[in-house]
């Protein structure tokens, strides 16, 4: 039965792609001609394509005010790529059914793939009993003893319970509250179930408001986002990728049962190619649609060549940003293979407990104060701007308070004085101020800094990178090292020309390929070119998001005795 494209994209399970789809008629009719970013293809009447996927292009939102569009709200287009991190506000209509969550919910292997629901009643299993309103994670969906089903976890006094839902398991489920945060294209990829909108809430803008923004000057409510799907699709005789706006005026007939889908190449994502086995690498791809970008090697990345992939690997970065009081500091991903060399810069520390975390057994943490602090006890010491110190350690330290003695944390202290020292305690509650005074006029390679000091670190590039064509770091007024990454690539090289390698990000690049069966020449890849990545702000602030998940957060400073 032919139905329209958007219907047929509302009604299809992503888990049953690809699907092979005949053109049957529409606005476009025969011999007709479709372009969309920079690709032309002819959507004749009869003709065959292979969809191998579908995503949201663009959102429509409307400003809604009490969960409902404001009827003075006009529609605005936001790009995927519109600045701002977003939290998601629960879906108030319920799903019915185990199948209904499975058919209309992204679930996936990644971080944003594990939706949370909750039933209004008690859910009975062989062994174990579901609460009403109990928070359900749900992880993957796959078949169970021949019935397809819902993997789930309920944590239950910190413990973790796995168990499975069949699809036909019935009942009343809502989403759960969320309070993680969201760039826009997250929320389109993963947040917006097929056939609803989604409401979300503007918590973070990132940029500064500016007349060409499409939100109101200020906006800091809600948004209802309704998507604009775009198929992609395989054509025959063709090596790219074509986009398809879901709202094409074309009807369409699935004719997968009957025809060979082995006749259309296979695309596959970096997400594909690193889920594959070691053993399985080396191996040659053709790109069929490459990332945009003008940086090495990602120039070099366009549709149509061949390249190695050597191997797939977990890597360490440094991500570091720029030091300036302005807000269009840049941020980086600096290898460990850097070969440039950096020198120290000043710290900043805003409270004694900063001192506390950044001293180290190498050397005395020299600062001088920028603020002036009263103590409170005549036991603890108060500090005027001016006054230098070298930090000892922590301890604690009896202090008088309404007449009665108390144990306080302390932060003791060497004052420098003109010809002298004099031992000080601060407390460690000390909101003040403090700049470090930089004796070590050593040069040190990326690998060094990160063994011998803590993070974060400021510093400057004192001798460039002499293997990159253009070393960025070394313009930067100074950079701060915030924090040791690990992250997944892929190790590439030319197919045509291996005269040197690269690694390429797999969550952060946008390309696709299919794979050649010809045998890999070159075991041994040719040496690894250094890339220095710049990130944007979203990308920056998911990825401190997600790698502090990881971490126990360091202990809150002391308060100030009431």
């Amino acid at each position: 039965m032919a139905s329209t494209l958007e219907k047929f994209i509302h009604s299809l399970d992503l888990r049953a792609l690809p699907r092979v789809l005949q053109i049957q008629s529409g606005f476009y009719g025969q011999d007709s001609v479709y372009e969309m970013f920079g690709n032309e293809c002819s959507l004749s009447t009869e003709e065959v394509i292979k969809v191998i996927g579908f995503k949201i292009n663009k959102l429509i939102a409307s400003i809604c005010e009490n969960n409902e569009v404001s009827q003075f709200s006009a529609k605005v287009e936001l790009p995927l790529n519109f600045p701002g991190l977003y939290k998601v506000v629960a879906d108030k209509t319920p799903y019915v059914s185990i199948e209904e969550i499975a058919r209309k919910v992204s679930i996936g292997p990644t971080r944003f793939g594990h939706p949370c629901f909750y039933s209004t009643e008690d859910i009975k299993l062989a062994n174990f009993t579901i609460k009403h309103n109990e928070q359900i994670t749900f992880n993957s969906v796959e078949e169970v003893h021949g019935t397809m089903a819902v993997n789930c976890v309920v944590v239950r006094n910190n413990k973790s319970h796995s168990f499975t839902l069949p699809l036909s398991q019935e009942g009343e489920f809502y989403e759960c509250e969320d309070d993680q945060i969201y760039t826009l294209k997250e929320i389109a990829e993963w947040k917006i179930p097929k056939c609803r909108h989604r409401i979300v809430k503007l918590s973070n803008t990132l940029h500064m408001w500016d007349s060409s923004s499409p939100l109101p000057e200020n906006f800091d409510g809600c948004l209802i986002l309704m998507p604009v799907y775009e198929v992609q699709a395989v054509m025959k005789f063709r090596k790219d990728i074509v986009h398809i706006l879901s709202d094409l005026d074309v009807e369409v007939k699935d004719v997968t049962d009957c025809y060979d889908t082995s006749s259309f190449l296979q695309p596959f994502s970096l997400e594909d190619i690193f889920e594959r086995t070691s053993k399985e690498f080396p191996m040659i791809a053709e790109i069929m649609e490459g990332p945009s970008g003008s940086q090495k090697p990602y120039k070099l990345l366009s549709a149509g060549k061949e390249i190695v992939i050597h191997k797939k690997y977990q890597a360490a970065r440094v991500l570091a940003s720029e030091i300036r009081s302005d807000s269009s500091k840049k941020r980086y991903l600096i290898p460990m293979s850097y070969k440039g060399k950096f020198k120290r810069r000043p710290r900043e520390f805003p409270t004694a407990y900063d001192l506390e975390i950044a001293r180290s057994e190498k050397e005395h943490l020299h600062v001088v104060a920028t603020k002036a602090f009263t103590s409170p006890h005549k036991e603890l010491f108060s500090v005027s701007v001016g006054d230098q110190f070298l930090v000892q350690q922590r301890q604690t330290s009896e202090v008088l308070y309404e007449g009665r003695k108390r144990l306080i944390d302390v932060l003791a202290c060497e004052q420098i004085l003109s010809d002298s020292y004099k031992k000080v305690l601060l407390p460690m509650y000390m909101e003040g101020g403090f700049v470090e005074v930089i004796h070590d006029k050593k040069q040190y390679h990326l690998s060094e800094i990160c063994k011998e000091f803590h993070l974060p670190f400021n510093v400057k590039v004192s001798v460039r990178d002499l293997s990159i064509e253009k070393d960025v770091l070394a313009a930067a007024p100074g950079l701060q090292f915030e924090e040791e990454i690990t992250d997944s690539y892929l190790l590439i090289s030319s197919a045509s020309s291996p005269v040197e390698s690269w690694e390429i990000p797999v969550y952060r690049l946008s390309m696709l390929v299919h794979l050649l069966s010809k045998d890999v020449q070159t075991v041994v890849p040719p040496v690894t070119r250094t890339t220095v990545e710049e990130i944007s702000e979203e990308e920056y602030y998911m990825l401190r998001r997600y790698e502090n998940l990881t971490l126990h957060p360091p202990p809150r400073p002391p308060k100030k005795p009431t």
